[in-house]
């Protein structure tokens, strides 16, 4: 893994913020959000050419090759943008989950496609409980005399499965008995069917996918499995701290610039005390998550011993902040943020979604105070 210099990072994010701002407009963000897919075929392919989506794949696999610290960047950027793209699902939890398990002849096959945007992966994880640890696994693996242990039948569930219904393969983690194992599955299997959810944030696409009897191809897993989840689910939590930090402080930023320019009797609202007051507050929430988030993907790149403690402050830190930021916004506009042709109800579906995705915040509260006892 490389790490950028503090200069090379902050290009990064430059060159990142110039084609999300060009591309992932206002207007951009709803036109997507009407289509099927629930992304841009175009700037998804934009984004593989610079190296974004693989951007945490060892370059051997065709990525950038560089960690947690570059990826937290981007994805604040993508929070501010409101960036409708299959980035957190593809190009980092399941590309995550297959380096992880270290493969060598899967990763050489598909972790290129991946990286360049080619192939979309999924991975499917967690059941209907929604729960992200291992006894949330649902989904049962038949390895009988009929199906060798590298070619098993898949029956089950898997849900909150993100972009589901846009991958190209599958990464399905599904349990023998007491032991869990990973398997590629082709979402075109008759065995398949992928159900699209309905998602109170538009931006979001996520799919429940049933397993009748689908046929798995084993990966060869260099680590217990669950060990590969836990390492793929840290760098999601980062990037999704990241990407709510990034949301958060374009909200903040939007109010306060609605603040400075509305008229109320007679006067400026941002001149009002409560204005005033709630604005220092919201200060306060997105710099903490900002902060919060930044020391997260740095434990992680260094793997310190706080590693855990520091990622799940970030969770529900970033989740809190993100949410509260975006609700408080919209009271300081007025009526005018209820509508739905002004931003601020997009930035709080997102807040709100995004608050969920791995875990709740008291979820994130308990592993903390577990991870600080530790």
């Amino acid at each position: 893994m490389n790490t950028l210099s503090i200069e090379e990072r902050q290009a990064l994010r430059d060159t990142v913020h110039k084609l999300f701002t060009a591309a992932s407009t206002e207007a951009a963000v709803r036109a997507v959000i009407e289509t099927e897919s629930g992304f841009d075929p175009k700037l998804w392919q934009q984004m593989g050419e610079m190296g974004v989506i693989g951007l945490t794949t060892d370059e051997k696999f065709g990525g950038s090759g560089v960690g947690p610290l570059e990826l937290e960047v981007v994805m604040e950027e993508a929070g501010a943008a409101l960036l409708c793209s299959p980035l957190l699902a593809s190009g980092v939890v399941a590309a995550q989950l297959l380096q992880a398990l270290g493969d060598a002849s899967v990763n050489q096959r598909l972790l290129p496609q991946i990286a360049s945007g080619q192939t979309i992966a999924s991975a499917v994880i967690t059941s209907d409980a929604g729960c992200w640890t291992k006894a949330g696994v649902n989904i049962e693996a038949d390895c009988s005399e009929e199906n060798s242990e590298e070619n098993a039948q898949l029956t089950g569930t898997g849900n909150y499965v993100l972009h589901g219904q846009n991958a190209d393969v599958l990464i399905v983690i599904a349990k023998q008995g007491d032991e869990l194992s990973a398997y590629e599955v082709d979402p075109t299997d008759e065995a398949v069917e992928i159900e699209a959810l309905p998602t109170f944030d538009h931006t979001l696409r996520m799919a429940k996918v049933q397993f009748t009897g689908a046929a798995g191809t084993r990966i060869n897993a260099a680590v217990p499995a669950w060990d590969a989840v836990q390492s793929a689910l840290n760098l999601a939590t980062v990037a999704l701290a990241g990407e709510q930090a990034g949301g958060a402080k374009k909200i903040f930023e939007i109010t306060v610039e609605y603040a400075k320019t509305r008229v109320q009797f007679g006067r400026i609202i941002g001149s009002f005390q409560a204005i005033k007051h709630m604005a220092a507050d919201l200060l306060i929430e997105t710099e903490s998550a900002t902060s919060a988030a930044r020391h997260a993907a740095a434990c992680l790149a260094e793997d310190s011993k706080r590693t855990s403690e520091a990622i799940s402050l970030a969770a529900f830190a970033c989740g809190d902040a993100f949410v509260r930021t975006a609700a408080d916004g919209i009271q300081m506009h007025g009526g005018i943020a209820f509508t739905w042709e002004h931003p601020a109800h997009l930035y709080l579906k997102r807040a709100r979604a995004d608050a969920q995705l791995f875990g709740s915040s008291d979820f994130h509260r308990e592993n903390y105070l577990v991870a600080l006892g530790g």
